[in-house]
């Protein structure tokens, strides 16, 4: 079978899906939207965690469309189960609630899409196709918090860098980072050659480099300015 060929018929076939949701009032809200659409095809419910789990692995979806709140469990923790056990599932995520917290543990369980259930129909679709491809999908209102989460991450994996260092080691490597020689920096910061040889060596044997060009990089690298 050419690529082709192969490329068509998977076009031609349909998504199969698995609702995951503690309230049939919306589980059948649900079915209603998704069977409307020509290449969608609910094949299964789940109202609770381990229901979840059983289904995904006995009917074997393309997608979950899974409450991150379930009666008796968390969907959270059902996501982790399938994403693990059946890495070629896509689960997307669909709660009430935007909070940070639910959404980075679904984002570490492995969830392909975050949606909030007050998004529009067109929108909730386009979330499912695109999980379908492997893009990841987040609700619109939510991405400004991921970014800020991850510039969080990044301030305090580059503060950690110079943990060990005291305030007048990042100063000395501060003007190691300049090209400045022993004297240069022993006359600016106003003490001897011999302190700031000291302070040096230091700050090798901290950071874990073997001379002052490799110090310098570091002190780039991880944005020392930043921090003094």
């Amino acid at each position: 079978m050419n690529s082709l060929y192969k490329a068509i018929l998977e076009a031609m076939s349909s998504l199969r899906i698995l609702l995951v949701d503690d309230h049939e009032v919306v589980r059948l809200g649900l079915r209603s939207l998704l069977d409307h659409h020509p290449n969608f095809e609910v094949v299964g419910e789940a109202a609770a965690e381990v229901e979840a789990v059983q289904k995904a692995l006995d009917l074997q979806p393309d997608i979950v469309l899974m409450d991150i709140r379930l009666a008796g469990g968390s969907g959270v923790d059902a996501c982790q189960q399938i994403t693990t056990a059946m890495p070629e599932i896509k689960v997307v995520m669909l709660t009430s609630y935007a909070e940070d917290e639910m959404l980075f543990a679904a984002i570490r369980a492995g969830a392909a899409g975050y949606v909030l259930k007050q998004v529009g129909s067109n929108d909730l679709i386009r979330a499912i196709e695109s999980a379908s491809r492997g893009e990841a999908t987040l609700d619109p209102s939510l991405t400004q918090r991921v970014f800020s989460e991850i510039r969080h991450s990044i301030q305090k994996e580059e503060a950690a860098a110079f943990g060990e260092l005291t305030a007048q080691e990042m100063q000395v490597l501060s003007l190691i980072a300049e090209g400045k020689t022993n004297r240069e920096i022993a006359s600016a910061l106003f003490l001897s050659e011999g302190t700031v040889r000291n302070y040096v060596s230091s700050i090798l044997s901290k950071l874990g480099v073997s001379n002052r060009a490799e110090a310098a990089a570091y002190a780039i690298q991880h944005h020392l300015k930043d921090y003094l």
